[in-house]
């Protein structure tokens, strides 16, 4: 049985595995601080039970970084004749299409960790602010051909309008 969002006969472009890699480090740095944050009530007032606060989180975090393999493999796009669609989500999976006419802005960002393992992250906005889409974990020679390849058809797109 086949989901109402999967496209029929449609091959999904998947997000580099090492994308995996910069959401696991960067879920750690940010667990760490929060631990740390929310671990001072307990240290200040001495009162046990306020030590449940950070353990807590801890877990959370823990489930979080164990489902981000299977979340990065859940992002993909596909370039079709008339648009972009995007795919992203486990539990609420989300499906954009933008058309390449509506495009305004194709960008590329390379953070800290993303530069560290070669990835970047593409993004491109139309004027609907809803519509926004960011593609992270792209190797880097493949968001700038993608990007490339998304300013050719979107001028080439809006020419006819």
């Amino acid at each position: 049985m086949t989901e109402r969002l999967d496209l029929p006969d449609t091959e999904w472009r998947g997000v580099s595995r090492k994308y995996i890699v910069v959401e696991v480090v960067g879920l750690i740095i940010f667990g760490l601080i929060v631990a740390a944050v929310t671990s001072i009530p307990a240290f200040l007032t001495g009162i046990q039970w306020f030590a449940a606060i950070p353990i807590s989180l801890g877990v959370i975090f823990l489930i979080n970084i164990l489902l981000t393999p299977r979340r990065v493999r859940a992002i993909g796009y596909m370039l079709r004749a008339d648009d972009l669609v995007f795919r992203r989500g486990l539990m609420f999976r989300r499906v954009v299409a933008v058309p390449y006419g509506r495009m305004q802005l194709v960008d590329i960002n390379r953070g800290p960790l993303d530069r560290a393992v070669g990835l970047s992250e593409l993004k491109f906005v139309t004027a609907a602010a809803s519509t926004g889409v960011v593609i992270p974990g792209l190797p880097e020679q493949d968001a700038e051909e993608l990007r490339d390849t998304l300013v050719a058809l979107a001028e080439s797109r809006r020419a006819g309008l």
